[in-house]
């Protein structure tokens, strides 16, 4: 994990690779817990068996907002960003599905510095977000999360 304590420690890793996520295992009670949580419960996610036999994947798959909303969790794994007093979730942007996360797949999240300013004191940066499928070379997904860190 890195620890960042301020905007030059950050803007240090500008066009570089920050880290990785440990890999995290996608499981059905976690994708239905998510369709619960939404009301999504289209076949393809909630049901293994029809999945199974109708499914061109053979097995039910994450739902695509699942596995973006895994980012704060697996980016707290990568970062330690330290001595702010708020951070904010700014955006997303450039989002692209890429391929389905199957139900016991492992995923993990690799992020990139791609921008970095000082709006005023309040820290803007861009990360490219990858999440890696274990086995696959085809990203789950790529795009650009934006947070905004009000540095002490």
């Amino acid at each position: 994990m890195v620890i960042i304590n301020s905007f030059e420690e950050y803007e240090s890793f500008l066009g570089k690779e920050i880290g990785s996520s440990e890999w995290h295992k996608i499981e059905q009670k976690q994708v239905d817990d998510f369709a619960n949580a939404t009301l999504d419960f289209q076949w393809i996610h909630t049901d293994p068996e029809r999945a199974k036999t109708e499914s061109p994947f053979g097995s039910t798959i994450a739902h695509g907002y699942l596995t973006l909303s895994l980012i704060p969790y697996l980016w707290k794994q990568i970062a330690d960003i330290q001595n702010v007093k708020m951070e904010v979730n700014y955006g997303i942007e450039k989002f692209k599905f890429n391929r389905p996360v199957l139900v016991n797949d492992e995923v993990q999240l690799r992020a990139k510095l791609i921008a970095i300013c000082d709006l005023r004191g309040i820290t803007k940066v861009v990360i490219e977000a990858n999440l890696d499928i274990n086995g696959q070379t085809k990203t789950a997904y790529t795009g650009n999360v934006v947070f905004l860190y009000h540095f002490n």
